[in-house]
């Protein structure tokens, strides 16, 4: 069972353009599609469409929007009640794919909520193969609560998809909590290392700065790298995936399907290249859904993903 929590979960908006945005201007849109959503719901709603159990943890109540979507779509979620109502995030994707996101901070969390988040954490820990961390987190939380969550969650593994603040913090603390998994893109990979974020679209590059974490601790880096592909770095070796050219129609959820994919992977038991491969695949289909659209195993094209072997690049 993979176990998410989304911290700060959202409502998203997602808003099609027919053409490129015009700061400033008045246009019209295609269309427009609203879902339940932030990191860790998405990932749990990836994983049910596979027929795989999950669990979709999160703040809110039972009579909210997220609640209320992620019960009609027949997902397992546990909610901790109380606190002000679900942010809306905006998202205005153009014609070629370009995405703008504007994200609301959220409600603020509690002491006494974000204590009985990390106790129901724990309980399902109890029966999970995996927990994931994703998202932001809302106002009123300390960026060092991803550190003491992989304190805490001691039994399954956990993967970490996160920036800014809470990742920073948690890369400081690697010696203490290391995640078994972390997905940064390349932005985030340079908040991680220092790099620079442009030199990090090249995969070689990417694999050196990766290399430098699971040196400090973390099991294993699945970075996506946009138009670039993703790399894979473990204690073993590295990889590279890319998939063949796809008309975009959206990223909102790409990353996410691609860590859902890795997951899915992974517990089927397949070797590293082979979960980076599922990883890109999902990340791909998404990428070429509308709006807020999330894919099920018949949009995934694994065997058109290539992975090539960079083991022999040496550790910076």
């Amino acid at each position: 069972m993979i176990v998410t929590l989304t911290a700060n979960p959202s409502v998203d908006r997602t808003v099609t353009l027919a053409e490129p945005l015009r700061r400033g201007g008045v246009q019209r849109a295609l269309g427009a599609t609203v879902q339940a959503g932030g990191k860790g719901v998405n990932v749990s709603r990836v994983v049910a469409m596979a027929g795989t159990a999950t669990v979709a943890v999160l703040p809110g109540s039972e009579g909210d929007p997220v609640s209320r979507d992620l019960a009609a779509a027949g997902i397992d979620h546990r909610v901790v009640p109380g606190g002000g109502p679900i942010r809306t995030n905006v998202a205005i994707t153009e014609i070629d794919g370009t995405t703008t996101k504007i994200n609301e901070p959220g409600a603020p969390l509690d002491e006494e909520r974000r204590r009985a988040l990390t106790e129901l954490l724990v309980e399902l820990s109890a029966t999970a193969s995996w927990i994931v961390l994703s998202g932001s987190l809302p106002p009123g939380v300390p960026a060092d609560w991803y550190v003491e969550l992989v304190r805490r969650l001691r039994g399954p593994r956990i993967a970490v998809d996160t920036s800014d603040a809470p990742l920073v913090t948690l890369a400081r603390r690697f010696d203490v909590a290391a995640p078994a998994l972390i997905k940064p893109n390349s932005e985030e990979l340079a908040q991680l290392t220092g790099a620079d974020p442009e030199r990090l679209h090249d995969p070689v590059e990417a694999v050196r700065a990766a290399a430098r974490l699971v040196d400090r601790g973390v099991g294993a880096v699945l970075a996506t790298l946009g138009a670039a592909g993703a790399v894979l770095v473990t204690g073993d070796g590295a990889w590279h995936a890319t998939a063949p050219d796809v008309t975009p129609c959206s990223t909102v959820g790409a990353g996410d399907s691609a860590l859902a994919g890795y997951l899915l992977a992974d517990l089927d038991g397949a070797a590293p290249a082979d979960r980076l491969r599922r990883a890109v695949a999902y990340g791909t289909a998404a990428v070429t859904l509308p709006g807020t659209g999330l894919p099920g195993p018949d949009h995934v094209q694994i065997d058109a993903v290539t992975v090539t072997a960079l083991d022999s690049l040496p550790h910076p």
